[in-house]
């Protein structure tokens, strides 16, 4: 069997505990084949909190690479996984593979640091992939504390989630970028998350992308992990707030912009890309509206 280097990458801002989670239970996977070893490129966006040195003061062979907290997720993966072909980390556990760069990764693991994974996790995607061959995409769905799925693999137009199977592995068409085992041969030919994407749909793009390229995408079988914490904020659904404040996050960096939903919509929802563009903004305003009338 040949060797299993995984470059891990992930990225952090002001979750020190949960990072420091996160990377603990993936220093903890079990079951995995004999040699497997991790490189692990942490790119932290501005934290006040002290990731960046905690991090390293526990888990010295993660490389960690500090930028601006103006650099939004989708980017910061970009820059991870640019790190993760360029080298970096040392021995360990979670450092790169033993007597050589890490470069010579076999697959990629996108890990979202508020994720903690079950022990088996790893092993679980390692498995599908090994089972439905090198041009496959394998994707860990994350349940809550209650047991509900919450990020998984993606179905349709709609981007219906796909709830985990027991025992077997489910196709979908694109995937939340939670828990993603992207193969080596799958980077060569779909590459990172694309630049236009700053914060949010770059991961719906690399799955749409990949589908298109010919590369069948499953969710492996059962839960890979627990999403920790809280939920996120309300943002553009938050009651109360009128339709003016309410567009103006819907647009943001943070959930929908304009320009990046626009390019999603031309690539992957063509012919229907007009309605589907304007059908979120419409749907925000709607729901303000509504909300301020019931008020």
């Amino acid at each position: 069997m040949h060797s299993v280097h995984l470059a891990v990458l992930m990225t952090s801002h002001d979750r020190r505990a949960r990072t420091l989670s996160a990377l603990r239970a993936l220093e903890e996977q079990r079951g995995l084949p004999a040699g497997t070893t991790f490189g692990v490129h942490l790119v932290d966006t501005g934290s006040t909190d002290g990731t960046p040195e905690a991090v390293r003061l526990r888990h010295p062979a993660v490389e960690v690479m500090p930028v601006g907290a103006d650099v939004p997720h989708n980017q910061a993966l970009r820059i991870a996984s640019r790190n993760s072909r360029s080298g970096g980390g040392g021995g360990g556990p979670l450092g790169g593979a033993p007597g050589g760069p890490t470069h010579s990764w076999t697959h990629q693991l996108w890990l979202d640091d508020r994720v903690e994974l079950f022990p088996d996790a790893v092993a679980n995607l390692l498995r599908t992939a090994a089972a439905a061959g090198t041009g496959t995409v394998v994707v860990g769905a994350v349940r809550n504390a209650y047991g509900d799925t919450v990020y998984s693999g993606r179905r349709g137009r709609s981007l219906v989630l796909v709830e985990p199977a027991e025992h077997r592995p489910e196709p979908c068409d694109t995937y939340d970028g939670r828990v993603v085992l992207v193969p080596r041969a799958v980077y060569d030919l779909v590459g990172d998350p694309d630049k236009v994407f700053r914060h949010r749909m770059g991961d719906y793009d690399h799955g749409c992308r990949a589908r298109r390229a010919g590369v069948t995408v499953f969710v492996a079988p059962g839960h890979a992990g627990e999403c920790v914490g809280g939920p996120d904020a309300p943002g553009s659904r938050e009651p109360g707030i009128g339709v003016r404040e309410a567009l103006r996050r819907v647009t943001s960096v943070q959930e929908l912009p304009l320009h990046p939903w626009w390019v999603y919509c031309l690539r992957h929802t063509w012919p229907w890309a007009p309605y589907l563009m304007l059908s979120p903004y419409a749907r925000t305003a709607a729901r303000a509206t509504l909300g301020r009338l019931r008020g």
